[in-house]
């Protein structure tokens, strides 16, 4: 079938975007889902900070490719063998995939699973097939096994979580990405409990989910910080107790002032290494400092090994929140239906796709917290 989508042919092409155009709105061709695959009809699609790292080169990735990893949609064809799903299902699109049967899938991290950081590098689905292609028939690669910039979509059965009706699909489109990688962050790797106090350092769409997850968790303290004015307003909207500017020379001693010394969980989702030292320096001793950022791949993280020792302290990686989706998916839209977990609040923008390299100039500068292309 045609489907237009998002392409793009070349990373590090610079701004502004809505003039450069670094992504070309294409008709192009998507086959029929093959065996153990889905069809999904788009219904939104977040634009994400790990979309603009292949943009701006900064997470090389397999070219040319249809962009998109964040998404929310509808069932529309069953490939053979598909079990737990049928048409006109609501779906949220995970951007690990998972085969439920290597090493890591088996012991409860499907984050993790090998054969989906194989077909992610590759630019392929799960299976190894890739569904998109130009009209001319030259090869074009998936995203993180979803390439949700398009009017439809094939991905194996591991990349989709069935949802409830009652979640609108625009915040539908969040919980794939942003949710289950900040709440996750802060539930499952931080494992913030009632009472205690926590800093999130980055306030994008993943940092101020993992602001609303440590939230929900009953931290007594939550600390924002961020570079720009406007989304510390934002996070004490959300909730924060604190807020500090990230390029405040006095950061670290005013954190630790602000608390017993320092934090019990740091979460860090600003995608620098400088935010990495940050969210380091004002961890409590006895404290876990967990990122979530995908930086360059040649960036690299300096740390004080005694410190490490004598304080007892953790640093963790959480990729897609150490989460278990299809568990914790379900879990968070409930406390979304409750009240408890408002993330349709971290949605600013509503775009259309002809709109998408404004969009990614927006993320870009600053000016937006999560922008949801509606279909």
């Amino acid at each position: 079938m045609k489907i237009r989508a998002a392409v793009l042919s070349e990373m590090k092409i610079p701004q502004p975007y809505a003039k450069t155009k670094p992504l070309s709105i294409e008709t192009i061709e998507l086959d029929p889902p093959g065996p153990g695959e889905v069809l999904v009809k788009m219904a939104a699609a977040g634009l994400c900070h790990s979309d603009l790292s292949v943009i701006n080169g900064d997470r090389p990735r397999v070219m040319p490719m249809v962009l998109g990893h964040e998404a929310s949609g509808i069932v529309e064809e069953l490939g053979p063998g598909v079990v737990g799903l049928e048409r006109g299902d609501h779906v949220a699109l995970v951007f690990a995939p998972n085969c439920g049967h290597c090493l890591p899938c088996r012991e409860g991290r499907p984050a993790l699973c090998e054969p989906g950081f194989v077909a992610g590098a590759a630019g392929t689905l799960l299976g190894g097939h890739r569904r998109v292609h130009r009209t001319d028939k030259s090869v074009l690669n998936h995203q993180a096994g979803v390439s949700c910039f398009a009017e439809y979509a094939v991905l194996a059965r591991g990349s989709l979580v069935k949802i409830d009706r009652e979640l609108p699909l625009d915040v539908g489109a969040l919980f794939g990405c942003a949710v289950l990688t900040g709440v996750g962050a802060a539930i499952n790797c931080g494992q913030i409990k009632l009472g205690s106090s926590a800093a999130i350092v980055g306030l994008g769409g993943v940092g101020l989910s993992a602001l609303l997850g440590a939230q929900a968790a009953g931290a007594r303290k939550i600390i924002a910080i961020d570079k720009l004015d406007s989304k510390l307003e934002f996070a004490r909207s959300l909730g924060a107790t604190h807020t500090f500017r990230a390029d405040d020379p006095e950061l670290v001693a005013k954190v630790k002032a602000a608390t017993s010394n320092g934090v019990d969980v740091a979460v860090e989702a600003a995608s620098a290494i400088a935010a990495l030292e940050t969210a380091y320096k004002i961890t409590r001793p006895g404290g876990t400092t967990v990122t979530v950022s995908l930086t360059h791949p040649t960036h690299t993280f300096n740390l004080p090994a005694t410190n490490l020792v004598v304080e007892e302290r953790t640093l963790k990686g959480s990729f897609l929140g150490s989460a278990v989706p299809q568990r914790d998916l379900p879990r968070y839209i409930e406390l979304y239906l409750a009240g408890r977990l408002p993330i349709d609040k971290l949605v600013t923008h509503r775009i259309k796709l002809d709109e998408i390299n404004l969009g990614f100039d927006r993320l870009a500068n600053g000016e937006a917290i999560r922008q949801v292309i509606v279909f």
